[in-house]
């Protein structure tokens, strides 16, 4: 019986069908259905229930289901430790990533994981939609903290970044400017919908406070955000590398200058109850370590000022 074999098994019933796995795993349908025939064949049981449009476990396929995901995370971990910290990885890993400033450098620590473990495949996915993990095999995500269900995940912080509050002078010179969170409530905001489904309408303000934001057009783009606010359209909440450029020009003002700032917080998040692999063991130690030492430097503050930072977002 081989452990990739099991590992398929996982991914089918995490996906529920037998085309969508495939589809996923960029595999033969054929192939992923004779590979689960003879895991079915040696185990001497049937594990699905086979429709025309899904595939349900039977009582011995969720057993199996269920024992078998702590014995691959132990028999990953045990492969880890057999081989040391300086062996290359192999396999395929699928990484979501929300369109956030820092993602430039995100990229690049991935591109030098690949560089190291050369016969590791990567599949990249920009998105602020919501994705479920375990049904589309994402093995790991970078998302904002309010973008997931904690109780679902592994969450590890990763990066910080301070949110302001901007607009154009166009906007203030037709509306007004705010000098007091109050005075929100008058104006125009551009809202934000987040990968759950959720509207942003009652935003932070300040260390400790939340507040009550309305307007007409929402987005669930931080490129779109950004270009709404530069064209009048209101005033955004947006984290400062996104807009800094424009401050300077003169493009945008920042708002409330004289109060703390909110302080947003991106995780590196992978779902609690499927069995983490060896490569995403070894891809979250690089990262970490990668966003660190750009943290300390303040090369992760230069690029996401970089003006083509923003542009693949819109």
């Amino acid at each position: 019986m081989k452990t990739e074999d099991i590992a398929l098994f996982h991914r089918i019933v995490e996906t529920g069908s037998l085309v969508e796995a495939a589809d996923i795993l960029n595999v033969p349908k054929s192939t992923l259905s004779r590979r689960l025939q003879t895991l079915e064949d040696e185990l001497n049981v049937k594990l699905f229930h086979r429709q025309s449009r899904a595939m349900t476990l039977t009582a011995s396929g969720s057993h199996f289901y269920n024992k078998t995901t702590p014995l691959l995370a132990s028999l990953e971990q045990t492969f880890s430790e057999l081989s040391g910290q300086e062996a290359a990885v192999t396999g395929h890993l699928r990484i979501l990533i929300f369109p956030i400033p820092e993602i430039l450098h995100i990229t690049h620590a991935i591109f030098e994981f690949m560089d190291l473990n050369p016969e590791l495949t990567v599949e990249l996915i920009v998105s602020s939609e919501p994705k479920d993990m375990i049904r589309n095999n994402i093995d790991l995500a970078f998302m904002l903290e309010d973008a997931f269900n904690e109780n679902e995940m592994v969450a590890r912080h990763v990066i910080s970044e301070t949110v302001h509050f901007f607009a154009s002078p166009e906007y203030l010179a037709r509306a007004g400017t705010p000098t007091m969170p109050e005075e929100l409530d008058g104006h125009n905001s551009i809202l934000f919908r987040y990968p759950n489904g959720r509207i942003f309408n009652e935003v932070p303000f300040g260390k400790d406070r939340i507040i009550s934001v309305k307007g007409n057009l929402c987005v669930n783009s931080l490129g779109t955000c950004l270009e709404a606010a530069l064209m009048g359209r209101g005033i955004a909440l947006m984290p400062l590398p996104i807009a800094q450029e424009y401050v300077d020009n003169g493009k945008l003002v920042m708002l409330f200058k004289d109060i703390e700032p909110y302080e947003g917080k991106c995780f590196l998040v992978y779902p609690s109850r499927r069995f983490i692999s060896l490569a995403s063991q070894r891809f979250i130690d690089h990262v970490l370590r990668a966003i660190d030492e750009c943290l300390q430097n303040g090369a992760c503050d230069r690029e996401a000022r970089t003006k083509g930072a923003i542009k693949p977002l819109i």
